[in-house]
């Protein structure tokens, strides 16, 4: 970490309540105040130089560091000149603090070139989480970090370990984030296309002689794109790497040459530990995973991060894990190992399924639910542009935040038809493209505060007779992940009955895997409006979302510092 970025943390404790699952527990934590100032800067991670939005001159920008209790305060100065921004903390549940989850469109207005937002909020849970731009397709173009939070003084985890090292994997594109919105909103569709590189911790390597034209400055030998050293072990020691994806497309698998690595925590809960060669890992997922230091200490080893769910073209992201007394930029003697096929999906499925709550840290899920929501994913033409929907509406962001407009009754904020539960489960073919056109819209779950909410994800085939994967984030809550079915969801069948109410894991983000459908259950009990969205950035730019409403009212005096835009200018 930079001087610059290094974070200031004051030296007065303070006391923070934390409401955590529906118990309260007063906790004495440090305030943690840090200024960043966001900029575009000429940066060159794959060797590529192209501007990247960074924090403090950085990208990706500083690791936040704080133990539960604590309360992290940011000041943003939003240097872009022409751009506006907004940083969304995600997986921080925002218990109290709804106008801090830094979603423009959602739960603030954006922060206009040259002004000054200052967000606040508790960390009330350890863990591994990640923050990033919230704000268009922004997170693109490098805007994005983690945040650690470790256990209070006297609390212990279920596992141990010598020394802890984060690991933050992104993809990486030289087209900028203008270039790749335009194309999205264009008729005919113009998508993104494949990333050109695969970074790990901000490095990655673009073979320059590839380019075909001269488009650019590209340097195989900048500092930049060094190959990187992850990190250097010594042998017989035990290390916890706090994994994060922040792709904005890929779906990744993740491995250390050699060693297998043992998943303790997901999102920031315990997991009943499981051995893994490969980590499959989705965009806007954590994974804490031990790895120990027992191989051949006199030579260096390939950490490596491969497309899957996608045919690649784009080449694996490499770093070198380093014994102790080698030379730490030393190429280990071997070829970068290649990953699983990444067409295998079956795979996948069972990591998914494999992963459950540690049996010390159960958080029992309601034994049922008040309300389901039945969600189809689809790829439709409307009017003459290509876009997603959720049972056949595409969420358009309105110009007025949704927790102004909902909490001071501007109703003509937003569409005040309510969206559909469900969709003809029975007469839908899932794979084949979607026969109807949808509509684009800006409607709203209203939730029943204190209710549960089970959510079914079903995927479809694409436009293109296709399914991908789509990893899907709650804000403002974790749920519990009850199940992942091949096919067609069916209420009316048996699925019900084999879903894991007994120890399902919590979590933040879970992926829906192709052909297939994913089943959560949450508690509606956070007031605010949280937005429910694939976290693949070119998909919910494309209106892959919906927005839940809970307890809109219970929400304390909204800041004005989040008004001031659409029809909360009066506001303001």
């Amino acid at each position: 970490m930079l001087p610059s970025a290094r974070p200031l943390v004051t030296a007065t404790a303070v006391l923070s309540f934390c409401f955590c699952f529906g118990s309260v527990l007063l906790a004495e934590g440090m305030v943690h105040n840090h200024t960043w100032d966001i900029s575009y800067q000429y940066k060159s991670p794959d060797c590529f130089e192209k501007l990247a939005v960074t924090v403090n001159g950085e990208a990706p920008g500083p690791t936040i560091h704080a133990t539960q209790g604590d309360t992290i305060v940011v000041t943003v100065n939003n240097k872009l000149e022409t751009e506006n921004t907004a940083i969304h903390w995600h997986g921080i549940r925002q218990i109290d603090t709804p106008w801090a989850d830094g979603v423009g469109g959602v739960t603030q207005c954006p922060i206009l070139p040259g002004e000054t937002f200052t967000y606040t909020f508790v960390v009330d849970r350890a863990g591994t989480y990640l923050y990033h731009s919230h704000y268009g397709m922004q997170r693109v173009a490098g805007l994005n970090g983690m945040i650690v939070v470790t256990v209070p003084g006297g609390g212990r985890e279920p596992f141990t370990y010598d020394e802890e090292q984060t690991v933050l994997l992104e993809d990486w594109w030289h087209k900028s984030v203008y270039d790749q919105a335009t194309g999205l909103a264009a008729k005919p569709l113009v998508f993104v296309g494949e990333p050109e590189s695969l970074l790990i911790n901000g490095r990655g390597m673009f073979n320059c002689s590839k380019l075909s034209t001269a488009t650019g400055t590209c340097n195989n030998s900048h500092p930049d794109c060094a190959l990187p050293t992850l990190f250097t072990v010594v042998p017989g020691k035990t290390y916890l790497l706090r994994i994060g994806s922040l792709t904005s497309l890929s779906s990744l698998s993740f491995e250390i040459e050699g060693h297998w690595m043992t998943v303790v925590e997901a999102d920031g809960h315990y997991v009943r530990p499981f051995v893994v060669r490969n980590l499959f890992i989705y965009s806007g997922e954590t994974y804490s995973v031990l790895v120990k230091a027992d191989q051949d200490p006199r030579r260096n080893y390939w950490a490596t991060s491969h497309i899957v769910g996608r045919n690649p073209t784009t080449p694996s992201g490499k770093a070198i894990v380093s014994y102790t007394g080698n030379d730490p930029w030393k190429t280990p003697p071997t070829t970068p190992t290649t990953g699983p096929p990444w067409n295998n999906t079956a795979i996948r499925v069972e990591q998914s399924r494999a992963i459950a709550a540690h049996p010390g840290y159960v958080v029992p899920a309601p034994a049922r639910a008040d309300r389901t929501l039945l969600l189809l994913n689809t790829q439709n033409q409307i009017e003459g542009q290509t876009k997603w929907t959720i049972n056949g509406v595409s969420l358009h962001f309105p110009p007025t935040p949704y927790l102004v407009s909902m909490k001071h009754d501007l109703t003509a904020a937003y569409d005040q038809r309510p969206p559909l539960d469900t969709y003809d489960h029975k007469g839908h073919d899932i794979s084949a493209p979607a026969l109807t056109n949808g509509t684009i819209g800006s409607p709203v779950y209203r939730l029943a505060f204190d209710s549960v909410v089970d959510v079914v994800l079903q995927n479809s085939n694409m436009l293109n007779n296709k399914s991908e994967t789509h990893p899907w984030h709650l804000h403002g809550h974790d749920f519990w992940v009850l199940g992942h079915g091949d096919g067609k969801f069916d209420p009316a069948s048996d699925a019900w009955k084999l879903m894991n109410v007994k120890n399902p894991i919590m979590k933040n983000t879970v992926p829906l895997h192709p052909d297939g459908w994913t089943a959560l259950r949450f508690h509606a009990n956070n007031p605010g409006v949280w937005l429910f969205h694939c976290h693949v950035e070119a998909h919910v730019f494309m209106g892959m979302g919906v927005v839940f409403e809970e307890g809109v009212k219970r929400v304390g005096r909204l800041p004005s510092s989040i008004m001031g835009c659409g029809l909360s200018k009066g506001l303001h």
